[in-house]
Formats: structure tokens, C-alpha cells, sequence
């Protein structure tokens, strides 16, 4: 009688994020070792960590912010080295929060309870224009990381009302799990963050989400699961093994009937250690926004849904955009071809595949241009994709990267460092 297989070693790392979701109910529900993993969870407080660990090989794949793997393959992170994004986390879970006493002056100002986030902008406008006319110094705004989908988004809904990042106000960077603190503290006046610390913020009294990113950009993508391309070469097994047990925990997560579980399993000291009446708000898309009570934001987040675990080539150049915009690197061939080798659907493909799973044919489409439930074309059963539009009513065609970039009244070098 021959031996058993080995399981499949892997270590990865994790933000305490409601995005890290499929990665740990991988684990703890037992689908990585159905697949044959011995899947081992890290938490860390910091990007910063999660990027510096997993190029020095501490981890084998990461919960990743969507834009890290292509800064790393382009060279812009502390130790570099080409990381590969074979799969999305999910679409959606970040949220714009401020401070009690700017959430005051938007308020005067005409913010409301919409979660609009033209509205939204504009009303801050006021509040940027009244301290510059006052002589007052800028507001200070968080992010995650420099290469993080809350950077550019944020940026993207600041300019498109007129607040130009680089001069109007301050960007500076905290982890996830002490933004709340950091607002309480007074030391930033506002945040971008994934789920649950805008919800967290509310809960101790000390800011308000005033939008969502789902609102800023629908459909928008967040977390990756990265990994470095030596150890996908090296482990195509694994990695594929791995990529069918995050998809079977996708579709558990986004069940409802599972919600009250998940919430259950998150909340405990090893992963998020939010309490559980927090987290519920993050997965269930009821959100306080503005001075309201909490209301459904639809689609604020899908773990599964309308192809959310799809690492779209498109998505990446969306963010690779950004940072030609902001001035973190040049739009050559050369760049623009180490992003579309980061992100593989081919991978993804060839994991799910064989599962029945309904794939897009297409690795790469316009962003912005659907307005409604739309059905794609795919190899397998049927797939719809949900809208996808950008705010302002612009639209994103990955082949024309620099007339996009060019287009934008606000744009330029802006120094922010983690």
C-alpha cells in the first residue's frame, strides 16, 4: 500500500480585513484541506510587512492589495521581484470616513446622508477652501499604502471635485486596524480603509463614512491573492489547489446563510478581533453613511458574484493609470508589459476550469462602460457581470492608457511615502 501525498505547505500572510475573508475560511472551513493544503495563516498589522515578508520569503502567497504586485514587479517596493495576482479577493468593502468635526463642516455645507459621493466631494471642497481662506493648515488624509486601491481612489474622487491631493490637503499613511485610533487621536481628519474600520470609527463615536468606494468606482476590485511568480513556476499545484479551495470559500462567504457563522469565525482574537456587530456591517453592506442609520448599500461588497474572484488584466492597468497620473513611474512598453504579465487569468483558468466554473473568454474589457446587469461571454455556463461605472460618468479603455492619463485636469508628481 503506498504511501499518502504529502499535503501541500503553504504559508500565508493577512491584513485583519474583512477582504482577507476567503483566504482564512479557506482554512478554518476546511476547504484548503480538502484540497490537499496545509494552509498556515499569518496576521500582520502592515502592507508595508506583508509586502517586505512575502519577497523575502517568509510567506508563499499574500492577501494582497490589488495595485502591490504590480508595484513590486515594477520595481517601486523596497525588494522588488516579480509578484504574480492569479486571483482577485473580491469586489468592494472600503469606505471614505471623517472626523466628527469635518463630517460638522460638510455637513454645513450640504453634505447628507446620500453616501453620493459627488455631494460628498463637494461638501468637503467647502470645508478645504474654508481652512485655506482661514490660514488654517490642510487636512490630513489616511491611506493604507502609496500602491493601494484606496490611494488612487481616493485621489481620483478628491480631483474629480476640483481637490487636487498633491497641494489641497495631506496624505500620509496608517494601518488598517489603527485608523480609527489615529482619527480619535486627532492626527489624520479622514481615512480611506477596507471594512471594519470605518464601521469601527462609528461605533466608537469618533468619525462618519461619508462614501464608499463601491460608490466611487462599482465593481471595483481590492485585494489579490499575490504570489511570487518563482514559487507559482515552482508549485503549480499547490497554487492551482490553492486557487480551488479560495474559490469554493468565495462561494460559501457570499451565501447569506452563512453570514451570521462567518461573522462568528472572523470576529475571534486569530483573525480580525472586531466584535461582531461590527463586522456584520461590512458583510452585510448596511453602512452608516453620513449622520444616518445604517442602510443598504447595494453591492457594497461580493466575494463570488459577477465574476469577483477574476483577476481582470483591465483592473490592473486601471491602477497602473493612477500611477502614471500621480507621477510614481512612466508609461513606456516596457512598463505597461510588466503589468499585463502580472496579472494571470491564465492561471486562474486552468485551477477553475476544469471545475465547471463559468469563466469570461475576455481577460480584459472596458471599465465603466456598464450600466446594468450584463451577460458576458464564457467557456462555461452562464456569467453576468455587474455595473462598473466611475462616478464622474468616465470611462477606462485599457488600450488608449495615455489619453486617459492626459485627459485629467489634475495630475502630476505627489510625494507620499509608507
Amino acid at each position: 500500500m503506498g504511501e499518502p501525498e504529502k499535503p501541500f505547505a503553504i504559508r500565508a500572510g493577512f491584513i485583519p480585513l474583512l477582504d482577507a475573508a476567503i483566504l482564512i475560511i479557506a482554512k478554518i472551513r476546511g476547504f484548503a484541506e480538502e484540497e490537499g493544503i496545509e494552509l498556515t495563516l499569518i496576521r500582520e498589522a502592515s502592507w508595508a510587512s506583508i509586502r517586505d515578508r512575502l519577497a523575502l520569503g517568509h510567506f508563499d502567497v499574500a492577501h494582497m492589495l490589488a495595485p502591490m504586485p504590480i508595484a513590486a514587479s515594477l520595481g517601486l517596493t523596497p525588494f522588488g521581484g516579480s509578484v504574480i495576482t492569479p486571483m482577485c479577493m473580491g469586489l468592494g468593502g472600503n469606505a471614505v470616513t471623517v472626523s466628527n468635526a469635518v463630517w460638522h463642516g460638510m455637513n454645513m455645507a450640504g453634505a447628507d446622508n446620500s453616501g453620493d459621493p459627488m455631494t460628498m466631494a463637494v461638501a468637503l471642497r467647502s470645508v478645504v477652501e474654508s481652512r485655506k481662506a482661514s490660514a488654517k493648515p490642510p487636512l490630513t488624509f489616511a491611506v493604507v499604502h502609496p500602491y493601494s486601491s484606496h490611494n488612487y481612489e481616493l485621489r481620483y474622487w478628491l480631483a474629480a471635485a476640483g481637490i487636487d491631493p498633491r497641494v489641497d490637503i495631506g496624505l500620509t499613511v496608517v494601518p488598517p486596524p489603527y485608523m480609527a485610533d489615529a482619527l480619535a487621536g486627532g492626527h489624520i481628519d479622514g481615512y480611506c480603509v477596507g471594512e471594519p474600520w470605518n464601521s469601527a470609527a462609528v461605533v466608537a463615536g469618533v468619525g462618519h463614512i461619508v462614501t464608499t468606494t463601491t460608490a466611487i468606482w462599482r465593481s471595483s476590485p481590492e485585494k489579490v491573492l499575490g504570489m511570487r511568480s518563482d514559487w507559482a513556476d515552482q508549485n503549480p499545484e499547490a497554487a492551482a489547489a490553492l486557487l480551488r479551495a479560495m474559490h469554493r470559500a468565495s462561494l460559501w462567504c457570499d451565501s447569506p446563510k452563512n453570514t451570521q457563522e462567518m461573522v462568528e469565525l472572523l470576529s475571534t482574537p486569530s483573525y480580525l478581533d472586531v466584535a461582531q456587530s461590527t463586522l456584520m456591517a461590512g458583510l452585510t453592506g448596511r453602512i452608516a453613511l453620513g449622520a444616518g442609520q445604517p442602510q443598504l448599500v447595494p453591492e457594497f461588497r461580493s466575494f463570488a458574484r459577477r465574476a469577483a474572484t477574476f483577476p481582470w488584466i483591465s483592473h490592473g492597468l486601471w491602477f497602473f493609470s493612477q500611477m502614471v497620473r500621480w507621477g510614481q513611474l512612466e508609461l513606456t512598453p516596457a512598463t505597461l508589459e510588466t503589468v499585463r504579465r502580472c496579472i494571470r487569468p491564465d492561471l486562474y483558468r486552468k485551477a477553475l476550469g476544469p471545475l465547471g466554473v463559468a469563466l469570461p473568454n475576455a481577460s480584459s474589457k472596458v471599465e465603466g462602460a456598464l450600466t446594468m446587469e450584463t451577460p458576458v461571454a464564457t467557456a462555461n455556463g452562464r456569467l453576468f457581470l455587474g455595473p462598473d461605472g466611475f462616478f464622474d460618468g468616465l470611462v477606462f479603455d485599457p488600450d488608449r492608457i495615455e489619453d486617459y492619463v492626459a485627459a485629467f485636469a489634475i495630475r502630476g508628481p505627489s510625494a507620499i511615502s509608507d
